[in-house]
């Protein structure tokens, strides 16, 4: 069966013909033989070829991806609000009805375009690092002052948002 991004069925890959074994011969140590070597040649050839085919098709998947794909980012200092899922909320505080988004908070500092370091408070217990599809830009009221409020952990985690 070949595949739809090389065009030819993996077995031939990795063998360079359909079933029969052809040794690894891509390094031969001091060969004399000038079949041996035209096949190593021929084999490098074909491998350099499936690595391009593979990379066209790899390119054309992410053209494909990035047409989805919005770019966040954020600033040190920033407000942001961070979405706790349920592996970094204590055990048997998380509902699913609960709260989702917690803060503002503020952008501590910039790993890379990815990934934030998101000034929480220690009570939260949990990885001050976080992906940029868990952190949604604050938006402060009407009035355009923002105000930081400290979290009380004597209370539930659950809640509305």
């Amino acid at each position: 069966m070949t595949n739809r991004s090389t065009g030819m069925c993996p077995f031939s890959i990795v063998y360079t013909k359909m079933p029969n074994t052809v040794l690894d011969v891509t390094v031969l140590p001091k060969c004399k033989s000038k079949s041996a070597s035209v096949l190593v040649d021929n084999y490098a050839e074909f491998l350099a070829n499936i690595r391009a085919k593979i990379q066209a098709a790899n390119d054309k998947y992410k053209l494909s991806a990035d047409v989805h794909r919005r770019e966040k980012l954020f600033k040190p200092g920033d407000l942001v609000f961070v979405r706790l899922k349920r592996d970094r909320l204590p055990v048997g505080e998380y509902s699913k009805l609960g709260k989702k988004k917690w803060g503002p908070f503020s952008i501590k500092s910039k790993i890379n375009d990815n990934a934030y370091i998101v000034d929480l408070p220690e009570e939260f217990n949990t990885s001050h690092t976080f992906n940029v599809k868990d952190i949604y830009a604050y938006m402060p009221p009407d009035e355009g002052k923002a105000q930081v409020y400290s979290v009380d952990t004597d209370n539930d985690f659950s809640g509305g948002e």
